[in-house]
Formats: C-alpha cells, sequence, structure tokens
C-alpha cells in the first residue's frame, strides 16, 4: 500500500504541476496544447543540470539548480507560443501540437549531439542522473518522499492565491472571460496573455523535471513524456480550472497511473489474471470516460483560443 500511495503522490504531483500550467494559460485566453513538447524540453534542462552540475552544490542547491533550469528552460520554449498565437495570431491548436512534436525531436537530437561529443561511440538519447537524483528523494521508513511533492502543494497555493487574491490573477481571469471588456478598462491583453502562457511554461517544465525523475536513474528523451500532458489538459477540465479541484483530479489520475505501475503486489488483481498492458492504459481509459460524463458541465474561459482583437467589440 504505501508504494501505491508513494507513486500516486508523485504521479499527481506532475499532473498537478503541468495541470496548473494549463490552467494559467487558458484563463488567459490562449489554449496551450504544447505542454507535452514544454514538459520534454524542461525535463532536457533540468536533466543536463543534474548531469553538469559541481558536487560542490550539495544536495539543497542541487535541486534550486535543477528546478530553475526546468523552469527556465519550459519558460524560454513556451514563448514559442506566445509569438506565435499571441502575436501573430496563429492557430493555437496547431502551434501547440507542433511544439509537442518539435519538443521530443529536439530533446533527443539535442541529447545525442551531446552524448556522441563525449564518446563518439555513444549515439544514445539518454542522460544518466543515478547520483544527482538521491538529492529530490528522502527516505522515511519505506516510504520514499520526493521534494517534488511539496514542490505540487507550493504550486497548488501559489496558483490559488495568484489567481483569486491578487491583481494580476484577476486581470489574467478578465482577458480570458472577456478580454475586450478588460482592454476598455485599461488592461493590456497580450501582456497578460503572455504572461499566462509564460507562467505556463514555468509549471510544464517543472512537471516535465519532476515526471522523469517518477520512477528511473536515467531518461531516454525519445520516449517522450507518455502523453501525459494530454492528460494534465484532462485533470484540468475535469478540476474546472480551479487549482483546488485541479489537485484532488490529479489524485484520481494520479491513482489509476500508479496502479499500473503496482498492480503486481496485489493478490487480488493478480488473480483476475487481467494483463498488464490493461492496467497501463487505465489513465486514458478513465480520462475518456471522465471527459465524456463532464464534458457538458464544464465551464472553459469564455474567450479561450480565440485570438485577440483589438478593434472588435
Amino acid at each position: 500500500m504505501l508504494l501505491l500511495l508513494q507513486y500516486t503522490l508523485i504521479f499527481a504531483s506532475v499532473l498537478i504541476l503541468v495541470a496548473l500550467g494549463g490552467c494559467f494559460a487558458e484563463h488567459s485566453g490562449v489554449i496551450n496544447l504544447g505542454l507535452e513538447g514544454i514538459m520534454v524540453m524542461g525535463a532536457l534542462g533540468g536533466a543536463l543540470m543534474m548531469r553538469y552540475a559541481p558536487d560542490s552544490f550539495g544536495a539543497f542547491g542541487m535541486i534550486i539548480c535543477v528546478v530553475i533550469a526546468a523552469m527556465i528552460v519550459g519558460v524560454v520554449y513556451s514563448s514559442l507560443l506566445g509569438v506565435a498565437c499571441i502575436n501573430f495570431k496563429a492557430n493555437q491548436t496547431i502551434v501547440g501540437t507542433a511544439m509537442n512534436m518539435l519538443g521530443t525531436a529536439a530533446a533527443t537530437v539535442i541529447v545525442k549531439a551531446i552524448n556522441t561529443a563525449t564518446n563518439p561511440n555513444d549515439v544514445s538519447s539518454t542522460i544518466q542522473y543515478v547520483d544527482e537524483k538521491k538529492a529530490f528523494i528522502v527516505n522515511i521508513g519505506s516510504f520514499e518522499f520526493s521534494w517534488f511533492m511539496a514542490i505540487a502543494v507550493i504550486g497548488v497555493v501559489a496558483a490559488y492565491v495568484v489567481l483569486y487574491k491578487t491583481k494580476f490573477g484577476l486581470r489574467l481571469m478578465a482577458c480570458g472571460e472577456h478580454p475586450q471588456a478588460a482592454d476598455s478598462v485599461g488592461i493590456n491583453v497580450y501582456k497578460m496573455r503572455w504572461a499566462g502562457v509564460l507562467i505556463s511554461g514555468m509549471y510544464g517544465g517543472l512537471g516535465g523535471i519532476c515526471y522523469i525523475l517518477s520512477g528511473v536513474s536515467e531518461w531516454k528523451f525519445e520516449n517522450g513524456v507518455a502523453g501525459f500532458g494530454f492528460l494534465a489538459l484532462a485533470v484540468m477540465i475535469f478540476g474546472q480550472w480551479k487549482p483546488s479541484r485541479i489537485a484532488m483530479a490529479a489524485l484520481i489520475f494520479g491513482f489509476f497511473r500508479a496502479l499500473s505501475n503496482v498492480y503486481f503486489g496485489f493478490p487480488l488483481l493478480v488473480s483476475l489474471e487481467i494483463p498488464g498492458s490493461i492496467y497501463n492504459m487505465l489513465p486514458y481509459i478513465i480520462c475518456l470516460i471522465v471527459l465524456a460524463f463532464t464534458s457538458k458541465k464544464s465551464r472553459a474561459p469564455k474567450a479561450e483560443g480565440i485570438p485577440y482583437d483589438k478593434g472588435q467589440r
């Protein structure tokens, strides 16, 4: 049971961080379908920091540097979405899809180039961080606590405070509901949407490094993030674009994802003789079922996905 709880919390942490990123972008009026690509690039930034950071940083310094690196790379990569969709008013769905494809491909090429430069015989897209990963894990008895669990909780609290308790958050949400009205009272819609997209990149980058550190000590970047960006979007929709509900939805989805990792430890589940591939499919099946039954009640920001036209009323 402890192992199930451990995996549930770590996968829920990934989903919380990435879903909150999507939440900020959509509250500003921009649909961020490129979360998968942002996760991969954020994971790349964090993994490279773990690989090249000097030992003198220590455990705490390592955590801080890796988190900052993942956030910075996520923010930089998300700026592609901002330029294309805010400045040039491109189709947000197409741009997000392109970012997902580009993110995995670019990360693979970069890692292969680094590995080849170090060792001409190494053409893999894998980065190892066996020793460095220990900085993120605290053993509490037989339970492995990851600092990303705490970061996810902080992320939820920060998102709630920013969105509902600050002028910035209220202005951001106004730009996603009725940008023309927001503009009429002096709010710069373009700046607020850029802020939403960049915050989305920050959260997405964090979710990416959290994902690759969830259970292994190396990562092959051509594998991407197994659809977690889209799962996070489902969590965001199920959570009705509200941080507290997103956290609860992430725990549900995280449980089913964790079950696919540890089902063999439960005699009752093993006795059912269900193929392991079915358990691996569970999170995505649950995603489809949840969206099918909740889509009618979902209330997305009214102006999401609609490029802002200052002259339109």
